[in-house]
């Protein structure tokens, strides 16, 4: 079953009340319905970034997926032509 998706926003300001208050992580996660497993990813994949910096890293991400795509499609197309001449000759 899938969860609720957070924003990065909403991310970053989750993990800043953790940091921010006197509550437990356990209770910052039990008030925002996530898991423990969760908050800890987040935390890692996120860290000490400001919203700016994580919006940019998750556009560089899906840059970067994009372009692996794209070349992936490129060899792939490349070892067809050989392919194809191979059995011409």
């Amino acid at each position: 079953m899938k969860g609720k998706r957070y924003s990065t926003e909403q991310k970053i300001r989750i993990l800043r009340e953790a940091d921010s208050s006197d509550k437990t992580i356990q209770d910052v996660c039990r008030e925002r319905q996530i898991s423990e497993q969760t908050f800890h990813r987040w935390k890692r994949e996120m860290g000490m970034l400001e919203v700016d910096q994580a919006k940019q890293l998750k556009e560089l991400q899906r840059e970067n997926a994009r372009l692996k795509r794209m070349l992936a499609d490129e060899m792939l197309g490349k070892e067809l032509l050989k392919e194809a001449l191979e059995k011409k000759l």
